[in-house]
């Protein structure tokens, strides 16, 4: 499996000013390709770097590698585009957001990132250092700095280019490293995980990862940005989007943390994790007006990500269940009614009395379901005939 590993670059004044020049040569290398490829209409790799190759070199004073990776992320955006715009995620063929996109060549920030394969760019991991090629010379022993985890990744798998970034006032490396994965062992059985607002994941083994705090801090980012978007100037919009970064990278944090801790149980008894498929529920629930923003805020399809992924690297398996009626079906006597939920905390079955927190019930329903289905899937087939 592929997994990115940043690193972050720890370069002198003079480094950090050659890697600022680069990026920006780069870009606006990046620029003038996105304008050919958009005027000509050129999709072929090939044929693009035949028109641009001699003009990115002499103009832009890029060296031949460097000018053939340009050429290839103009390439890859543009792919990475119509993809989208036949994956309808940019909307139907008269949507603003479609028209829009279509109309102009593809920009490239002066920031950009800027991908480097290995003729341009070495690594010394016993030093951790860099070397890289930049448009005012080889820059040697850039020292560069990670967690121990990812450095052990990036050292044992480590494969194909990686990304030189300018962000929030630092220098970042992202590489690409080949994972293998261990194959995915029989589970004894099933963690059920219950994913909402209040709570932000609840197991069956009444785990919850609670989610107060984040509430809070959403909220006091939400009257900042309040604050700031009533302002309208230009530097009110850039603190936007700095504090949306910002609040972004904490909801990945929480993410992550809780991901962490149910991968790690399951690992460690045996079992595998059952999660809702909650793809369109959107479409299916109705909400109040004030509770849209707050669903659609978090994102739950991330912590799903990150549960995936952290479990493949370990041999857990993952399975997707119905996520309909969870939170309203007796897991002793099935009966199922919207009255069994007489508040968003509580479960109290209306036929057998069975009383609980909503998320443990609705975490066990989804255990009980993934056994069903891990039953039926692995079910002799002399038998299902």
């Amino acid at each position: 499996m592929k997994l990115v590993v940043q690193v972050k670059l720890l370069p002198t004044p003079v480094q950090a000013a050659a890697l600022a020049m680069t990026l920006r040569a780069c870009n606006a290398a990046a620029e003038y390709t996105s304008r050919v490829a958009y005027e000509r209409n050129v999709k072929s790799r090939n044929e693009l770097q035949k028109l641009c190759y001699r003009e990115i070199k002499e103009r832009f004073g890029l060296s031949a590698q460097p000018a053939v990776r340009v050429v290839k992320k103009v390439v890859d955006a543009y792919t990475a585009l119509h993809s989208g715009i036949r994956a309808g995620t940019l909307g139907g063929e008269r949507s603003r957001r479609r028209v829009k996109a279509e109309s102009k060549p593809i920009a490239f920030r002066a920031s950009a990132a800027q991908p480097f394969d290995d003729r341009c760019l070495s690594w010394r991991h016993d030093a951790s250092t860099v070397s890289i090629w930049t448009v005012a010379g080889r820059l040697k022993d850039i020292r560069f700095a990670g967690s121990a985890d990812q450095l052990a990744t990036l050292r044992a798998h480590r494969r194909g280019e990686s990304d030189l970034l300018f962000r929030d006032g630092m220098w970042f490396l992202i590489a690409t490293c080949e994972v293998p994965e261990p194959e995915v062992f029989e589970p004894t059985d099933w963690i059920g995980v219950d994913r909402g607002i209040v709570n932000l994941a609840t197991t069956s083994d009444v785990d919850n990862f609670q989610g107060r705090r984040l509430r809070r801090h959403r909220r006091w980012h939400a009257r900042k940005r309040a604050e700031l978007q009533a302002k309208q100037t230009k530097s009110a919009n850039r603190l936007l989007k700095k504090r949306a970064r910002k609040e972004a990278r904490h909801a990945t944090c929480v993410n992550h943390r809780i991901a962490n801790d149910i991968v790690a149980v399951a690992q460690r008894t045996g079992r595998g994790i059952a999660l809702e498929e909650l793809r369109g529920i959107r479409d299916r629930v109705r909400l109040h007006r004030h509770q849209r923003a707050t669903q659609s805020s978090w994102p739950f399809h991330q912590l799903e990500r990150h549960i995936a992924y952290k479990a493949r690297r370990v041999g857990v398996p993952v399975l997707l269940v119905d996520a309909r009626y969870t939170s309203q079906t007796c897991p002793r006597c099935k009966h199922t009614a919207r009255s069994n939920r007489p508040t968003r905390d509580t479960f109290s079955c209306r036929r057998c009395g069975l009383a609980g927190p909503a998320d443990v019930v609705a975490a066990v329903n989804i255990r009980d379901r993934a056994r069903r289905a891990w039953a039926l899937v692995n079910v002799p087939v002399s038998m299902a005939a």
